[in-house]
């Protein structure tokens, strides 16, 4: 099952990481820390939104949407590497972190500038160009599966965040969204990502990065 190493390191990551470094106009090695960061948040979030039968059902609809068939995983090089990122795709990516994150998206890219050291724009944007590039990537996946219930992409998310299938990485972003076990997990990301929830916590953010990205 691909997971999200597969996806960052293969030629469609690259291409998502140097782009954004490009059209944002921000350092490669911020923004592929960003990004890197990023996506396994969007990730795990899905994943707690698809415990409940209502958010699968809302996940499988939008990844049966046509526009997230994967197409843009065919385009990204176009879209990254003209004069700007198309507007579509920047709409697009607003509106799936505003699903995921309950609208609190925010919040999240304000940890994620501070953890980073990029600016609070940079860090939507990256945000907003992850979501689409994702959306497609798991878009692409359920339909090659054959995904169509709450089991299917639960374990279709499980497996993308479980570097190859291993369970440790996914129980610990599991951990890192909803530490408290509240149900929130907005609060426990931003908490994670700036340390402010104690030695615990930021040593479980080192320890997921570390484990799904230390080994590239």
């Amino acid at each position: 099952m691909a997971s999200i190493l597969d996806l960052l390191n293969s030629d469609i990551g690259k291409t998502l990481i140097s782009g954004a470094s490009q059209q944002l106009g921000q350092d490669k090695a911020k923004t592929t820390s960003a990004m890197s960061a990023a996506l396994p948040l969007i990730l795990g979030a899905m994943k707690n939104n698809a415990k409940t039968p209502e958010g699968a059902a809302g996940l499988l609809s939008a990844l049966g949407n046509e526009k997230h068939g994967g197409g843009i995983l065919d385009n990204l090089g176009s879209i990254l590497g003209g004069g700007g990122i198309d507007d579509s795709v920047m709409q697009d990516g607003a509106g799936i972190l505003g699903h995921v994150f309950g609208g609190k998206e925010q919040n999240v890219a304000s940890a994620l500038s501070k953890s980073n050291g990029i600016d609070m724009g940079s860090a939507m944007n990256i945000l907003k160009v992850a979501a689409p590039v994702l959306m497609g990537f798991l878009g692409k996946q359920s339909r090659q599966q054959g995904v169509s219930d709450q089991n299917g992409i639960g374990n279709l998310l499980g497996g993308m965040l479980g570097s190859g299938g291993g369970q440790k990485e996914q129980s610990m972003v599991e951990r890192l969204l909803d530490s408290d076990g509240d149900g929130s997990i907005i609060d426990d990301v931003a908490g994670m990502l700036l340390g402010g929830g104690g030695a615990k916590k930021k040593s479980g953010l080192g320890g997921l990065l570390g484990g799904l990205f230390g080994k590239r």
